[in-house]
């Protein structure tokens, strides 16, 4: 199960190491993409199937599919680890993430967020001065079901 939050500097060329425990998980065959909030995503190719999926059997004349299939899938690169786990983050998507020196890995279940440091703080600050709200709307999105 992808979970937990995991530090890690960017070296030259934007390379990153992949926490250890991610590695095991999500084996070698990789897609990174952009995420909301100005975060990465990064799946492996078994969850990025499904994902298409999702995005493929939606109709192709509803606008929101048209701009999801966009952002996700017009960003995603195949990403190849060495024998270090480390892998080169595209220009593209580390513009997109506002990455510089450090980074934050946050495993939720199934995929992977990527955060530059300082983004994920604010993001964490925002969650923890918000988070009852936010419980309170999930709940009624359940209730709806």
């Amino acid at each position: 199960m992808l979970i937990g939050e995991y530090r890690s500097k960017i070296g030259l060329k934007k390379r990153v190491s992949l926490p250890k425990k991610f590695r095991k998980e999500l084996g070698e065959d990789l897609i990174l993409t952009r995420g909301y909030e100005d975060a990465l995503v990064l799946v492996n190719k078994g969850m990025w199937e499904k994902i298409a999926k999702e995005v493929i059997n939606g109709s192709f004349i509803n606008k929101n599919i048209r701009d999801t299939s966009r952002f996700l899938v017009g960003s995603a690169k195949e990403i190849q680890t060495d024998s270090q786990g480390r892998f080169v983050i595209p220009e593209a998507l580390y513009e997109h993430a506002d990455l510089s020196n450090e980074v934050v890995f946050i495993g939720l279940v199934n995929w992977i967020e990527i955060w530059s440091k300082d983004r994920w703080i604010k993001r964490l600050d925002h969650l923890k001065k918000n988070g009852e709200e936010i419980a309170d709307e999930l709940s009624k999105m359940n209730n709806q079901e």
